[in-house]
């Protein structure tokens, strides 16, 4: 877990690189034309307009969505499958041992693993056991909006919406579940924004009471 987090910490320092989680969907042995196995993992990476809380305070939320046209001008071209984001390649895009197809519900990732080689077969074999069945994306983004909705009864609520990607960089198997762990990564990144807002959200709150207060105020001396 702490190698994970040092990949993922490092990715974001130095690359500005995000991470999202989704779940393996599927794994299946197939014959090739050659009577040899391959094993496949398939999974969907992102899935679009789909809200994931990133920060929650007593007086600010934040919330993110991936648009479905995100991936139209994204950098694909050589997209890694790896373990925990880091270590041993087990599929590229490069030669075509890693597929990825976007989709009207979201991004679709395919793994052709080989079934000769040890290490493609035990994670394959911890992948069909369900001891890992969480998978991580990372990537970096091009554009993306914010809308702020101010509520009386809950949290303000900002919702960030990436419209366009600028490149991915890996799909990968995790044994922790990738946002579980980058969540530890994804606070320190919204840290001082997340204190910043709590604090502005606060001061709002304190200048309506007091505006209250003032109102209720003259309404009695009346």
């Amino acid at each position: 877990m702490n190698k994970e987090i040092d990949n993922i910490e490092k990715l974001m320092n130095e690359k500005n690189v995000e991470f999202r989680d989704f779940r393996i969907t599927r794994v299946e042995t197939r014959k090739n034309e050659d009577e040899t196995e391959s094993l496949i993992v398939e999974g969907v990476p992102c899935v679009f307009d789909t809200e994931t809380v990133l920060f929650k305070g007593k007086y600010w939320e934040f919330r993110e969505k991936i648009d479905k046209k995100a991936f139209d001008e994204a950098d694909m071209t050589d997209v890694i499958f790896n373990y925990n984001h880091g270590g041993r390649v087990f599929a590229r895009t490069r030669n075509k041992s890693l597929e990825l197809k976007v989709k009207d519900d979201g991004l679709h990732m395919k793994a052709t693993l080989k079934k000769e080689d040890r290490g493609h077969k035990e994670l394959y074999s911890d992948i069909e056991s369900g001891l890992i069945d969480r998978m991580s994306i990372a990537f970096s983004v091009k554009e993306n909006k914010f809308e702020v909705t101010e509520r009386s009864d809950e949290p303000d609520l900002e919702i960030r919406t990436i419209t366009k990607i600028e490149r991915l960089y890996d799909v990968s198997a995790v044994d922790i579940p990738a946002y579980d762990t980058t969540s530890i990564s994804a606070r320190k990144a919204f840290n001082a924004e997340s204190k910043e807002r709590e604090a502005e959200s606060l001061r709002n709150a304190k200048e309506l009471e007091l505006e209250k207060a003032k109102y209720d105020y003259l309404e009695v001396k009346k």
